[in-house]
């Protein structure tokens, strides 16, 4: 893909059409404030919609030949009567998911990123972009899925050569940094002990700190004596304060996940499934809390003797019983995070 912070700005119109709807202010005429004819309305926003739409024709191109691929990759599996050639092409799988993987970062950092400095998208481009997303999204998943079916690959997280996780993308919103991945299939929160929770999504979430005070004054200072002089001395230091920021930075592991709760007669959910109860499944998001080994432990051995990691599935929203998309539910993650809702809400052992 091309530098994503220029195809950024082509994406953004170039008059002041950061709003596709058309002007609702009027123009002013001898002091009075004159409504826009109907004749404007009709012309302003289908013009900045085709405008948008040929912005985005070369980015659509892009998913279309991505999404030919995953159709020849299908076609090869059902109409293919040599196995050894089937799995020749299963062998090609991880291959093209992997060439995927920049269009996916392109599309949701471009709709997603945000700072003090940049001009927001209009809402337009950024919820089609995102579409393009969810749409490769899906169709990889029905990909994996079927390959799985016919025993060419496995989904299973106990397989050590499985595939079951897709990566979708990577975005910063002001100090947040997070990298998307979805689960092909709903899978055990924790693959060694039976639970009834099951991870659909997984954030790789990165609290990226300041580590300069006075860098971002400097530049904007010297950037008004002479823009043009400093520009290239501004994009190292940009490089360096991204690498140290990358070094200077906290991982933490949020989850979208599903339970099927029991539910009585009379509508009241129990923890414990007895045969004449039906279930709900639920969905919600949370965060991984690890309790043993002790993060902060400095002790060697209880990391070397240890076998699988202990945690908590700590819930912090629910979302009811409605599975959300993809980019719905990273939409709702960011604003969790962003509101910095406290995370004391209930913890449950996995």
């Amino acid at each position: 893909m091309a530098d994503v912070e220029a195809v950024y700005e082509e994406l953004i119109p170039e008059s002041s059409e950061n709003n596709p709807e058309p002007s609702q202010t009027g123009a002013v005429v001898d002091g009075d404030t004159a409504a826009p004819s109907a004749g404007e309305e009709a012309h302003r926003a289908p013009s900045c919609l085709k405008m948008m739409d040929e912005k985005l024709h070369p980015i659509e191109e892009q998913l279309q030949y991505l999404l030919n691929k995953a159709d020849e990759f299908q076609t090869n599996l059902i109409h293919s009567g040599d196995r050894l050639q089937s799995e020749g092409f299963a062998l090609m799988v991880p291959s093209f998911l992997h060439t995927c993987q920049p269009y996916f970062t392109y599309l949701e950092s471009t709709a997603r990123n945000s700072s003090p400095d940049r001009t927001p998208l209009p809402t337009y481009i950024r919820t089609r972009l995102l579409q393009f997303s969810q749409q490769l999204c899906s169709r990889l998943e029905q990909l994996l899925i079927m390959y799985a079916s016919f025993g060419y690959l496995s989904l299973e997280e106990e397989n050590p050569l499985c595939i079951s996780h897709l990566y979708i993308g990577q975005c910063q919103v002001d100090n947040i940094r997070l990298s998307i991945f979805r689960y092909c299939l709903p899978s055990p929160f924790l693959t060694s002990t039976d639970s009834s929770m099951y991870k659909r999504m997984r954030w790789n979430v990165e609290r990226v700190r300041e580590t300069e005070g006075g860098g971002q004054e400097e530049k904007k200072e010297r950037g008004m004596g002479g823009r043009r002089e400093a520009e290239g001395a501004e994009k190292e230091e940009k490089k360096e304060e991204r690498l140290e920021g990358e070094q200077d930075s906290t991982t933490e592991y949020y989850f979208l996940c599903c339970e099927d709760v029991p539910v009585l007669e009379g509508g009241e959910a129990v923890r414990e499934m007895r045969a004449e109860d039906r279930a709900v499944r639920t969905w919600s998001i949370g965060r991984w809390v690890q309790i043993y080994p002790d993060p902060e432990t400095e002790d060697i051995y209880e990391w070397v003797l240890c076998t699988v990691p202990q945690g908590q599935y700590r819930e912090l929203l629910c979302l009811g019983e409605e599975e959300p998309s993809s980019c719905i539910a990273t939409d709702c993650l960011l604003e969790l995070l962003l509101s910095q809702t406290d995370p004391s809400s209930s913890i449950r052992t996995t």
